[in-house]
């Protein structure tokens, strides 16, 4: 079967064939047919799949069969990765068609993405948080849209996404085509496909949770401490080419990137606490070749499409199965073949019994030849918690003892300050006041001269007295003035 006998635009056609795509994946086979024909879809498809070709084709395939004007499609997923892989996608795909598409995401600035809006593209891939975000201005309208996509919707339920979807909805019109991609199916996912969906088309719902075909399993056990310097052989050794290795946590994240660029390792690293041109960056690097280890937490677990992969590797053993299996997903992607290994530590054991339930075999366990598996490690790779805790209180301790000391010093600089100002201020009074600015001499203080006294024939007695004839002098107009005038 080939991508020609769906029927699709010669210039569709074009982009395909220039994607290096030449047999329709299973998804693709399944999905692309009823999509063409307008049906809703239910589907699980496990990541590197190729279900981002399963739903961009019928989109494009619609908007030129049935040109029109402004956004008429939207992809929603989780993260802001995806989405801009999703993008990447759409532009190669239509590179011969006039179809525009644009990711609308978080961490970036809002201007080009309100440009987008503004001038009508055909397609927007987008996060649901800073959709939310747009859709708020009155610039942002979608009631012209004509198809949905919720992709990895129950990576969405995972990261607290649902609400988010809900309020999304109310923004669309009802009358549409509607495409819902799901790895897993819980409770709370089947309830919105049921609300959203319209006598779906429903694929592969019975299938078991499983890695993508073609995918090479295998354990090494370690000991925790010996994890890094386990990696650092394996890649000094030429056994991992191009790798992304998953961490648990931002901090171990962190830390394994410290490990290998001081061994002399071309590696980056991508997070949650990553700026997203960071993690563009580290991205683009790992893609090009100019990086050689990508260090990872589940951020690009899923829907990061990376050409040629060789490796994947679990430096920590995931909580859950499904984890497990959207990690390994990065490499054989879309049938291709990979490597995928996890370092296991006596304290993992327990979630890799799990994750062997959920696959349905054993996973091969291997040891590397000549590798000291006894040996101490001379370097600790991450600080125990406890140990880190005690630091940052300690840390904190000697910062408020800093501030402490130095309000204490603000505190006696200003009583001193005070009582050199009130020494001086008490010197000044058995001398008189304050010398003048301008360096005039000082004159000797006088008290203020006391109002003459009177005799009883006086001007004053005669007011003072409030006598009737001190009255008639003034009413006759003879004030005071004129009392004194004859002095």
């Amino acid at each position: 079967m080939s991508f020609s006998s769906f029927g699709l635009h010669p210039d569709l056609l074009r982009g395909v064939q220039e994607m290096g795509f030449s047999t329709p994946t299973p998804i693709q086979q399944q999905a692309i047919p009823p999509g063409l024909e307008g049906r809703d879809l239910l589907a699980c498809a496990m990541t590197g799949s190729g279900k981002t070709a399963a739903f961009l084709l019928p989109i494009i395939q619609r908007l030129l069969a049935r040109p029109g004007r402004g956004t008429r499609a939207l992809v929603l997923t989780p993260t802001r990765e995806l989405a801009a892989q999703i993008e990447e996608h759409l532009r190669a795909l239509a590179a011969h068609t006039k179809v525009r598409g644009a990711a609308i995401f978080g961490g970036v600035g809002m201007g080009p993405q309100e440009q987008a809006f503004r001038s009508g593209v055909e397609i927007l891939v987008a996060t649901p948080g800073r959709l939310l975000d747009h859709l708020k201005q009155p610039y942002a309208k979608l009631d012209g849209l004509e198809v949905l996509v919720l992709d990895e919707a129950d990576r969405m339920l995972d990261m607290g996404f649902l609400p988010d979807i809900k309020r999304v909805l109310a923004h669309l019109p009802k009358d549409r085509q509607t495409l819902f991609f799901s790895a897993t199916m819980p409770a709370p996912i089947a309830q919105l496909a049921d609300h959203m969906l319209r006598q779906p088309v429903t694929l592969n719902q019975e299938r078991k949770a499983a890695p993508a075909t073609g995918i090479t399993q295998a354990l090494y056990p370690v000991r925790e401490e010996l994890k890094a310097q386990l990696f650092l052989e394996l890649l000094k050794r030429g056994e991992l080419k191009d790798v992304i290795v998953f961490t648990r946590t931002k901090h171990r994240s962190n830390r394994l990137y410290d490990f290998l660029t001081k061994h002399g390792i071309r590696c980056e690293r991508i997070h949650g606490n990553r700026s997203q041109a960071q993690r563009t960056q580290a991205l683009a690097g790992f893609k090009s070749g100019a990086v050689q280890v990508l260090v990872a937490t589940d951020i690009v677990a899923r829907g990061i499409d990376v050409e040629e992969l060789s490796h994947v590797v679990n430096f920590d053993v995931p909580h859950l199965p499904e984890d497990y299996i959207h990690r390994v997903g990065r490499t054989a992607r879309a049938d291709a073949t990979g490597d995928a290994f996890t370092f296991v530590s006596p304290e993992e054991e327990s979630d890799l019994k799990a994750i062997e339930r959920a696959v349905g075999k054993r996973i091969p366990r291997l040891t590397v030849a000549g590798f000291d598996y006894a040996a101490r490690p001379t370097e600790r790779f991450e600080v125990p918690l406890a140990e880190r805790i005690a630091e940052i209180r300690k840390r904190k301790q000697e910062e408020r003892a800093r501030a402490k000391e130095k309000a204490e010093r603000k505190l006696q600089r200003q009583n001193e300050e005070a009582a050199r100002v009130a020494a001086k201020e008490s010197s000044r009074g058995g001398r008189g006041p304050r010398p003048v600015s301008s360096g005039a001499p000082a004159t000797p203080s006088r008290p203020a001269p006391a109002r003459p006294a009177r005799d009883a024939n006086g001007p004053y007695a005669q007011e003072s007295a409030g006598g009737e004839s001190g009255r008639r002098r003034r009413r006759g107009g003879r004030g005071r003035s004129a009392s004194f005038g004859g002095r």
